[in-house]
Parts: structure tokens; sequence; C-alpha cells
């Protein structure tokens, strides 16, 4: 990262934080007016107001309303309109030129105001334990950020504090072990520090505990990871959501869910989502489309897969008495959306799988056109609770084999209101290999079209397994080499700082 795009960043966070309202319930606000960068820092509205700038980044990329897109990168899906490209990264055509730049320069972004808002809070005439609780929140955030680029690129350049001049930001990379050692290290800060409570809007502590969970989880430390999500499980401060399925994802019911752990926060009309917003982009353009793949993998209602003996599969029915999670993720061919006039609502463009994403949509909002972009404000959930749970069951299962706590978190996920499949098979599903494969079917099929997937596949070393079977639309075979499990680096990257190396093999 240049020092040019360096204060760049630094310059955004100070116009973005001071584009934030002052009240105690910022977050929840929108942008009201902004102030004189020479009186900041002056008092503890200065600091709350730096504090929802740091929060502002994360409705940028992969952070943002673009996190669905992560799907298709992998079996999940097929990005019909190539917004990020990923028609030629699941071809294999990977290389330093054609990488999404949203993988490295955002975050990047997000990390310069984090460590923006670090070097400077101590200014502020703020009591040293408000500060420490600001710093938790921030230094969660910067450890969500860097956990993202080891996922994506492993070993990538440290930044603890901004750079100061030209040279100090040409450093070269640190390895993998060391970024994920200082992943670590912020996670337990913000753990002591964060407030044990419901998420709200801030990160709390199960947000860190959550995410330190899933670091454990990326480093196959199967009884830490386990261990660690347990904690959020017994410590009361979430659940699974009764309210409907489809309501994890409707901007009304996601005020204080007790399912989600943490999210990038919108609010209609002068705050919404960045682009066009899903109600567009995947409402009416149809830019997301399911792979055949996935609907087939969906159970029916008796908790059998389509092609198992004695599930009443129809062929000629093909969507009639399946996992009701079906219906909800996915608008099938069947399937139609009428307006309010009573019209039925098209696509801009014929679905080129046949099938569209469904979840993240409100329907209530059709006809979706270009006109529902400022209403479009759908908070995108980073972790919840259901998430947990099967972080738990696949930790659990590797460390020490199938148990009762296992089936119990998963039957959880299946029997919650409006999906009450049958609980797992403990006869079927009962060695550890079994097991295993359950619960990756069972995320699968959870967390669809929401932009776990591809990191999902990535850790298991499953990518290349998963695309094997699958084409394009076009008929191209769809292929994963073993060095895409890491990215690499933009040339530009490597043009500006000579002390990056290029990952290996590109």
């Amino acid at each position: 990262m240049s020092i040019k795009q360096t204060s760049i960043s630094l310059i955004m966070a100070i116009i973005i934080s001071m584009l934030s309202a002052c009240k105690n319930d910022f977050l929840d606000k929108n942008p009201t007016a902004a102030i004189a960068s020479s009186e900041f820092w002056k008092s503890d509205t200065d600091t709350r107001m730096g504090l929802a700038g740091v929060y502002r980044r994360l409705q940028n990329g992969f952070y943002g309303q673009s996190k669905l897109w992560l799907d298709t990168y992998s079996d999940n899906a097929l990005d019909r309109h190539t917004f990020f490209g990923f028609n030629n990264l699941t071809l294999g055509v990977v290389n330093s030129t054609n990488v999404p730049g949203t993988f490295y320069n955002t975050p990047y972004e997000g990390i310069a105001g984090c460590n923006f808002f670090l070097d400077n809070v101590d200014k502020a005439p703020v009591s040293d334990a408000i500060k420490t609780g600001y710093k938790a929140e921030v230094r969660f955030i910067r450890a969500m950020i860097y956990f993202d680029l080891v996922q994506a690129f492993g070993g990538v350049v440290l930044y603890k504090t901004a750079p100061q001049t030209v040279d100090a930001a040409k450093i070269a990379k640190s390895s993998k072990e060391d970024v994920l050692a200082f992943v670590h290290s912020e996670l337990d800060f913000a753990i002591a520090n964060l407030p044990d409570v419901a998420y709200s809007g801030h990160a709390v502590k199960g947000s860190a505990q959550a995410l330190k969970a899933k670091v454990y989880l990326f480093q196959q430390n199967w009884p830490l990871a386990a261990s660690t999500a347990n904690e959020v499980i017994t410590g009361g401060k979430f659940q699974i959501y009764q309210g409907g399925y489809p309501n994890l994802f409707l901007t009304t019911t996601q005020q204080n869910n007790p399912e989600i752990i943490f999210s990038t926060k919108y609010l209609a009309p002068n705050n919404p989502q960045g682009g066009e917003g899903v109600l567009v982009e995947i409402g009416w353009y149809g830019s997301i489309a399911p792979y055949q793949n996935l609907v087939d993998d969906y159970e029916m209602a008796n908790g059998k897969r389509i092609n198992e003996a004695g599930s009443g599969y129809d062929p000629a029915n093909p969507y009639v008495n399946r996992d009701p999670r079906l219906k909800f993720t996915i608008k099938v061919p069947t399937e139609k959306y009428i307006n309010p006039d009573g019209s039925v609502f098209n696509e801009s463009d014929p679905l080129l799988t046949t099938y569209s994403q469904k979840k993240y949509l409100d329907l209530t909002k059709l006809p979706f056109d270009r006109s529902k972009t400022p209403l479009t404000d759908q908070n995108i959930i980073h972790i919840r609770y259901a998430d947990v749970l099967l972080m738990y069951a696949e930790a659990k299962n590797e460390a020490t084999g199938p148990d009762g706590t296992i089936y119990a978190a998963l039957n959880l996920i299946r029997q919650r209101t409006g999906i009450n499949l049958p609980p797992v098979d403990q006869a079927v599903y009962n060695t550890q290999d079994k097991l295993r494969e359950f619960i990756l079917h069972e995320r699968r099929i959870e967390l669809a079209l929401e932009g776990h997937r591809y990191y999902d596949l990535k850790r298991r070393n499953l990518m290349q397994t998963k695309l094997a079977p699958l084409k394009n639309p076009g008929g191209a075979q769809l292929v994963f080499g073993e060095k895409n499990n890491v990215l690499p680096f933009a040339q530009s990257e490597l043009d500006r700082n000579k002390q990056l190396i290029q990952n290996k093999d590109y």
C-alpha cells in the first residue's frame, strides 16, 4: 500500500467520521453535518463520531452488500454480470491483473481508518475506561479485516499504526502465522474489554468470541475452535431467531435480532447500501444466479436427500416438499413475484441458470427498479448464532468425534420455527467422517448466498473437488488450482511497494 493511498485513506476516515451523527445511538442515525478537522478529538462526541467513521468503512466492498457475491466464487452461484470478474476466476484465470481490488484495497482502507482512530483517540479528554471500550471495538474490526486478508492472500503487509513516511509504508509482508498471531491478540483485547451483552449495532464480547472461534477453525485448531464457540453458546446472549428464517435478512426484523452477532448496518434514505443495492442488483438484475448443484443439495422436508430411497422426490415437481430454506433462499422457476398492481414482476435480463437469489430481498418493495436504491438498507450479516453452532459442531466432531452436543447444535438450526426439519439421524451419521460430510452440507444450506462458501471450501481444501462437477452456462468447466488457495497481489501493488513479494506460482 503506497503512502499516497494511506494518506487518502486517513483523510477519508476523518471525512466519513465527521459525517456521522453525534448522539449515543449514532449508528442508528443518518449522517447530519460536518465539523472542521481543527476542532476534532476535543470531546467524547468527537471520539464517538470517529468510531462511527470506522464502522462506516464496513459499508464498502465485501463488508457491505458485495459480500454476497463471494458465493459466486464457489459452487453455489454464478456472477452472471461479472461484477467482480469471478467468472474468469472460477475458470482458473487468476493472475496479478484480474483479481478484484475489493479483496485488497477495501480492507486496507478499513485498516487505515482503524489505525487513524487508534493513533489519535488518546488525544480526546475522555476517561480511560470509555476510551478502552472504543479501542476494543476498533481492534475487533481491525482483527476481522486482517483475518479476511489472510484468508485471501496468506501473509500480508501488517500495519499496526499508520505509516508516517513513504519508506515506512514500503515494507515486506508478514507471514500468515504472524498476522494471525496479531489477529488473536486483537481479539483477546476485544474479548476482555467489550461489554458482555446482546448485539445491537456495536461489537460486543460475543462478536469477538465468535470471530476468534472462526479464526481457530481456519487454523484447524479444533479443540480451541470448539471451546471458543461453546463460550458463545453457554454465554446465553444469543439464540436462534424464531421469527421466520427469511426475516433474518430484512431491515425491520434485523433490529436487536437475537441471532445476529455482528453486521454492517445501513439506514435509508441517506445511508442506504452502496452501488445500486441488493433490491436492484440481485432482485432486478438477477446478478447472483444459483447453480442447479446448490438447489439439488437441499433435502426433502422429511430430511432425506433427493436421491435417497424413500425421499419422495418427484422430478416433475422438483420444488415440492423440500427443505423450506430452499424457497426462502432461492427463487425457483415455478415462483412468480407479484407487483402491487397484480402484474408479474420480471427481472431485467433472462436468468442464465433459471434461478435467482431471494435471500435479502424485501418483496414488499416490488417492483424492483432503480427507484428502490435509496430504500435498500438491509444490514449485511457477518456472524450469526447459527454460524457459531455450525462452527462448534464441525470443530467438536474433528476434535473428539460424534457426541450428543453436536447433534443438539445442528438440531437447533434445523428445527427453528418455520423450518421444522427432522433431527439429524444419529443412526446414519454416526461416524466422524459421515458427520463431517453432514455438517459441511448443513453449513452450505443454512448459510447459502451469505458470502461464506468461498472461504469454507478453501479452508477445507475442497474447492477443486466441489467445482469439478460444474460447468458455467456457457459450457465451460469450472476449475480451481492448488495455487489459487491464495490470491496473487495486484501488479500495481508490487510496483508501488518493491518490498512486497508475489505469492508463490504467480
